[in-house]
């Protein structure tokens, strides 16, 4: 009783004070990553400056939030999340008057700020990891070192644990005499969470960039947190396919999925909190990326987590899933979260391939069109919403450390440059991103046709196409209608929110021909509805009207489909 008064006064403290504790229930996260979003200066890469001279394409499509990838000071070992200081900004990016700039322009454009928080690995570069191999205290515990076995005279690493950019974890330290974890590149050194004072030091960078008008942060990788203290050895995952040293060789029940890391986001959500409180300020969004089972990722949801990241559309699903396979996980999904919490759908991100070359560029719309109707948060990457796609790299060509420590062979496996390249802005030197013809990147050679200007004077475009979901998603019937998600046919999978008299269906079409449904005869729907969004590519024009007991979807086609009130009021809800 005691703990729900607490609540009780806290939520009404909150109303009291103009905070809307609910404002990220119904929103479009869109992840910028920065060094290929907008160059300002003609170096090539993308900097603050850039970014906030197109905050207002953000608050086009409908975004709420703007997810700044990082941008701090670094040696760019792997593009800014080998961080050398956490509380300043990479000259490649700019300043922090440059940063202060961009979030008073965002929240004059009512955007919110959230930034890559990167807590288990530091850069070697950071002073922190400099003291700690000098073991000058208390930063010698910062890390994780260990002396390594003696096996037959040699001196080896602790155990056979690897790194996700190849071979071995560990790497011995001539000066600390001591081997120090690495479970992405040597030179991402782990920070050790056991040490008291290095948790008061990434709690010290969390009020840093709260203090500056940061609205929330997407945590990297923060099931690699912690580690097994007795340095168990992992099991073999029993894989003939893959080498010996790739990460994908062993079972990671050691050096993932610690329940400690749990307990440490607890406390950092309490400090968010707290920090919201004092400034009479909006809750602070906190999004978490853990590759691992559903029930672990579950499980950030009461530790804290607004947004654990739900990969489905990316690790589960693919171009030749059935509408079945998506309905399955669509239910599991929504059944599993906890009560006054919200599901979330990542459509891309910045480690995998893009959406429209996972699922081929028919289908770009399909997932989108998904993440914006479903329940919850939308978790779009910059250029999904105009159906950017990867382009291919030679080996030659390849600067991500994933993929050049895979080698000549292994490469396009494990290289992230393909979803990297620059946002394709307009037909201009380097798609717009940069005045520069040589770009940190290749520009994809597309950027001809495949550009934002292009698709904005398109009757059909993938642009115009999110941005017509987007209006809706704005309004009531999906930001509290209830949810069916039905399969017809085998081949069609159908979403439909439906609110008092409000009804909006999309129906995907899994099938290479057109399938004609009886919707009414398993919903209870009126006689006829508007055909609202049509998918890039058939022959079906918004405003055309249908009878519910004989829809007929185009081949590989996504249609919404509304009551008439909804197509002709596109006013979009805020």
């Amino acid at each position: 009783m005691f703990r729900l008064t607490i609540v009780t006064c806290s939520l009404l403290f909150a109303l009291s004070a103009g905070v809307d504790v609910d404002w990220y229930k119904n929103i479009i996260v869109y992840q910028v990553y920065p060094r290929s979003f907008k160059d300002s200066n003609g170096d090539g890469i993308g900097d603050l400056n850039g970014i906030t001279s197109k905050l207002e394409h953000v608050k086009d499509i409908g975004a709420k939030v703007v997810w700044l990838s990082p941008i701090y000071k670094s040696p760019q070992v792997d593009f800014g999340y080998d961080i050398s200081n956490f509380t300043d900004i990479d000259p490649d990016y700019g300043t922090l008057a440059d940063f202060d700039k961009l979030v008073t322009k965002a929240k004059s454009l009512g955007l919110k700020v959230v930034m890559d928080f990167v807590p288990n690995h530091s850069s070697n570069d950071h002073p922190w990891f400099k003291k700690s191999i000098q073991r000058i205290k208390p930063y010698d515990e910062y890390y994780v070192w260990h002396d390594g076995r003696i096996v037959n005279g040699t001196r080896l690493p602790p155990n056979n644990w690897l790194s996700n950019f190849q071979g071995s974890a560990w790497q011995w330290n001539d000066v600390r005499k001591q081997y120090y974890l690495h479970q992405f590149a040597a030179g991402q050194p782990d920070l050790n969470y056991r040490s008291q004072a290095l948790d008061q030091e990434m709690k010290n960078v969390l009020t840093f960039w709260m203090n500056r008008g940061v609205d929330g942060f997407r945590i990297d990788a923060i099931n690699h947190m912690f580690e097994d203290a007795k340095f168990r050895d992992e099991p073999s995952a029993n894989r003939t396919d893959v080498p010996k040293d790739d990460y994908d060789s062993l079972v990671h029940i050691y050096t993932k999925d610690q329940n400690e890391t749990y307990e440490t986001l607890r406390s950092w959500r309490e400090l968010m909190d707290e920090h919201s409180n004092r400034t009479r300020s909006d809750p602070k969004l906190i999004l978490t990326e853990a590759y691992t089972t559903h029930d672990l990722t579950t499980k950030f949801y009461s530790a804290g987590s607004n947004v654990p990241f739900n990969f489905m559309f990316i690790t589960e699903l693919n171009n030749k899933s059935t509408a079945m396979d998506y309905k399955n996980l669509i239910d599991k999904w929504v059944n599993t979260v906890p009560q006054g919490s919200v599901p979330n759908w990542v459509v891309g991100n910045h480690d995998n391939h893009r959406v429209a070359s996972r699922f081929g560029r028919r289908r770009a719309d399909e997932i989108t069109e998904m993440a914006l109707i479903l329940p919850g948060i939308a978790v779009v990457y910059n250029g999904d919403e105009i159906g950017m796609i990867d382009r291919q790299f030679t080996y030659a060509e390849t600067v991500d450390p994933a993929g050049c420590n895979a080698g000549p062979a292994r490469y396009f496996l494990k290289s992230r440059d393909p979803e990297r390249t620059p946002y394709q802005w307009d037909n201009s030197t380097s798609a717009g991103f940069s005045t520069s013809a040589k770009t940190w990147l290749p520009v994809h050679p597309n950027y001809k046709t495949l550009n934002l200007e292009a698709q904005k004077e398109l009757y059909y475009s993938h642009y115009q196409v999110f941005k017509s979901v987007m209006s809706v998603k704005r309004r009531p019937v999906i930001a509290h209608g209830s949810l069916n998600v039905t399969v017809y046919d085998q081949r069609v999978l159908s979403i439909t929110r439906t609110l008092g008299n409000d009804t909006v269906i999309v129906m995907f079409n899994f099938a290479n021909v057109p399938v004609t449904v009886n919707a009414r005869a398993a919903l209870p729907l009126s006689p006829t509805l508007i055909v609202h969004t049509v998918s890039v590519g058939p022959n079906l024009r918004p405003g055309t009207t249908v009878f519910t007991n004989s829809i007929t979807i185009p081949a590989s086609a996504t249609v919404m489909y509304t009551t008439p009130n909804i197509f002709w009021s596109k006013d979009e809800y805020v």
